[in-house]
Order: structure tokens, then sequence, then C-alpha cells
């Protein structure tokens, strides 16, 4: 199949697994309604205040963290290709943000749906491996992204990827390449993490990307790096031994060796440089 096949193979998936996530403790949908916030600290202070910032979510499933950010003060817009979870946001958002926007567009195509830039450009908590081609996924970030304005992203590190989840046992034996090859991952899921229980047959596929190969993307499209952060924690249990602290975070048990599981990175698009314009000098 062609990547585009299988994406649209796992837009299939997740218009079957939305609505059981969005009926899990997982999610917390209800809490949320009363107040819940899924943005942690450490994500606040790494971008710092948003109050009245226009804030563009790629990938942004039931729409939990945008309306966060928007909690927080930031106009949001949150893009998704699933219309289960497009339409789940846009429920949610009348309880929590009324003027939320939420877009069911696949991340490439998203030119075509939308006409304006953002301050803030965000991006998060396993998401990259569903794109195939991370250098058109860098184009449209920079497309988004105002002079001036940023990126941000939270992403599990591609060293994690690497071991394998498939199994209660506290070692991390190697069982993926870390080298994406183009062709996708095959796995065979019969349920979504948040609901275990429930029956959800069926295949997804995932892309590999190393971490140089993220950077690399972005800085071709003409963002600056500001800083790339590595963490010892992930925002789910993508390991069934992960333990969760009080900060909100999962965590490695103790006696098993530090790796990164976690990354943080926050790019500039830069502004125009002045120049010469109308037979003068522009200041």
């Amino acid at each position: 199949m062609d990547p585009e096949a299988y994406m649209a193979e796992n837009r299939r998936q997740w218009e079957a697994w939305t609505p059981l996530k969005a009926a899990s403790a997982f999610y917390g949908l209800d809490d949320f309604r009363r107040g819940g916030m899924r943005i942690r600290r450490l994500e606040v202070e790494e971008v710092g205040d948003v109050s009245g910032l226009s804030l563009l979510h790629l990938q942004s499933h039931v729409g939990l963290d945008t309306l966060s950010w928007a909690r927080l003060g930031a106009r949001v817009t949150g893009v998704d290709f699933s219309a289960e979870g497009t339409a789940t946001a846009r429920s949610l958002a009348r309880d929590v943000a009324p003027s939320a926007r939420f877009l069911c567009a696949n991340v490439y195509d998203l030119p075509r749906h939308l006409d304006e830039t953002f301050d803030l450009v965000y991006t998060s908590h396993g998401v990259l491996g569903w794109l195939p081609d991370l250098r058109r996924w860098a184009a449209v970030v920079a497309r988004f992204t105002a002079p001036g304005g940023r990126f941000y992203l939270f992403e599990s590190h591609p060293t994690a990827w690497l071991f394998d989840n498939r199994t209660d046992s506290r070692e991390l034996a190697v069982r993926y390449p870390y080298f994406g090859s183009g062709e996708p991952l095959r796995w065979r899921y019969r349920s979504p993490l948040a609901a275990p229980e429930a029956e959800a047959d069926g295949w997804e596929f995932s892309w590999g990307h190393a971490l140089g190969d993220i950077v690399n993307a972005l800085l071709e499209a003409g963002l600056v790096i500001e800083f790339l952060h590595e963490w010892p924690f992930v925002a789910w249990p993508m390991f069934p031994f992960l333990e969760e602290r009080d900060d909100g975070w999962w965590h490695l048990p103790a006696g098993v060796p530090a790796v990164p599981l976690s990354f943080s990175l926050l790019a500039r698009k830069p502004a125009p440089r002045p120049g010469r314009g109308a037979g003068r000098d522009v200041l």
C-alpha cells in the first residue's frame, strides 16, 4: 500500500476507537468538563504565558490539550483527521470554551482548509509516528507559524520506541528499529490503551522517525531551534510497568536504567528583516 492507504486504514481505526476512548476513565471527559487540565506544569513553564495568543494544535484528537490551552487564555484551533475525534472535541468545547474551533483535516491537507497564521503552533504526545513524511509535516508547521511566532513539540522520544512494549518484563529489550525505512511498522490491536476491555479488532500502521530527522525537517522548513530537552518520563503508560507519579508523568520504576522517554522542542519562525522598499531605506 502507499502511505495514503496506510493513513486511511489508521483513520478507520481511529473512527472506531474514539467513542471508546471518550467514554473511558483514562480520558476522563466528565472530570475535564468540571475544570480539569491536561497540560502539565512543565509544558506551561517551557511555553510561557499564552494569554491572548492564537494557538494551532495539530493532531488534536478529542481536544483535551487544545482546550487546556484555552483555559490558560489562548485562542485555540484544533485539527484532527478523525471525524469522530473532531465531533467529540466540538461537543466538549461547547461546555469548556465555546470560542474554540476544531477542524477535521489531514495535517498534510490543512493549507487547503485554513488560511491564516498563528502565534503558537503546538503538537504533542504520540503523534509523529502516524505521519509518513516529516518534511511535509514540517512545511505545514512553518506555513502556519506566524513570522516571529513559535512552534512547541512535546513528544515521545524515538529511543523509547526501540523497546518491546508487549511484555510486563522490566527489562528494556530492543525489538524495533530506530531508523525509519519509509515503510511503516504494522501492529495488530484488539483494543485501544484507554479501553483495554473493549473489542476493536484491526491493524494500525506507524512510521519511525529518528530524532535527527525531526530536527532537520524543522530546520529545512526555515525554523530556528531554541531548545531541545530530553526527559526520562512520558505522558502515558507506553510500557506496562511504568509508574504514574504526582507530577502527572509516567516514569520507569526504580532499578530500571534511565533512558529518554520523551523530548520537548521549541522553535521560532524568524521575522522578516528590515529591507528596502518603495525606493528608500526601511528602518
